[in-house]
């Protein structure tokens, strides 16, 4: 983005400028925006976490999330993406999707931990959800996540 003359003259208007950008940018990838995905009968309305910024704030500090949301994170390519838990108080457990949608592999996570969880093959998607809400609904490996963006 350029900026006009008169901002590069008056800098006080132009971080007001710019700190008004990007909370408009914050506020339009924020927790209000929420995607529906299913896995089968099962529906969740998930929060997306597209940006580095966003997946590297994931759920950090969150202390409830309710049995039918969840953070998807979606990376630009496929990889061998691993996730911790530092900083962050909820239990959860993960998804992780490869590019067709197919849950390739599950693990839960434990509260304020570094322990490294990784998919078992190459993913670009995966899904943060309450502890133990895939296995509470039968949702396994293989399974399909129908909603995902591309």
């Amino acid at each position: 983005m350029r900026f006009s003359a008169s901002f590069k003259t008056n800098p006080g208007r132009a971080g007001a400028f710019a700190l008004l950008l990007l909370c408009g940018a914050a506020h339009a990838a924020g927790p209000d925006t929420r995607l529906p995905l299913r896995i089968g009968p099962h529906a969740f309305q998930v929060e997306l976490a597209a940006t580095p910024q966003q997946r590297q704030r994931g759920l950090m500090g969150r202390t409830h999330l309710p049995a039918d949301s969840g953070m998807l994170f979606v990376f630009e390519q496929p990889d061998r993406h691993c996730f911790w838990m530092r900083d962050t108080p909820l239990p959860l457990s993960i998804a992780f999707i490869d590019s067709t949608g197919r849950i390739a592999s599950l693990a839960d996570m434990q509260p304020r931990t570094d322990t490294l969880h990784c998919p078992t093959t190459n993913v670009r998607y995966a899904l943060e959800v309450r502890q133990g809400e895939f296995q509470r609904r039968g949702i396994t490996p293989r399974a399909q996540v129908d909603g995902l963006p591309r």
